[in-house]
């Protein structure tokens, strides 16, 4: 069989550094995606409102879906999907900051363990 006849995984990764200009729009706009999720338990919602609300980090990261970036890519389908979201201090000015940072440490991770 040929390997246009058999499914390929690609793993895509994807790095985004984001500057949140209006924190009250971010955190509304992830409790009203909260809110209008019907399929959520309650006490999960309560544990997210909190989150949202508490950290905005966590408010970005109820608001993207990988499935948005792949969703209308003909050919495509989305199989697995992690993601996360954190704080972090940025200065695009430092040669100490890139964003293949963490891709070389598992390169060096990989070789070591080879």
């Amino acid at each position: 069989m040929s390997t246009t006849e058999t499914s390929q995984f690609v793993r895509l990764r994807v790095e985004l550094v984001v500057e949140v200009e209006d924190v009250e729009a971010v955190t509304g706009a992830a409790l009203r995606r909260i809110s209008q999720d019907a399929d959520m338990p309650a006490d999960e919602r309560v544990h997210a409102e909190s989150a949202v609300t508490e950290d905005t980090a966590e408010a970005l990261a109820y608001l993207v879906d990988p499935f948005d970036l792949v969703g209308d890519v003909p050919g495509v389908e989305l199989a697995q999907a992690s993601w996360s979201s954190e704080g972090i201090d940025y200065d695009p000015d430092s040669p100490e900051w890139g964003l293949d940072e963490d891709d070389d440490r598992e390169d060096e991770e990989e070789d070591r363990l080879g």
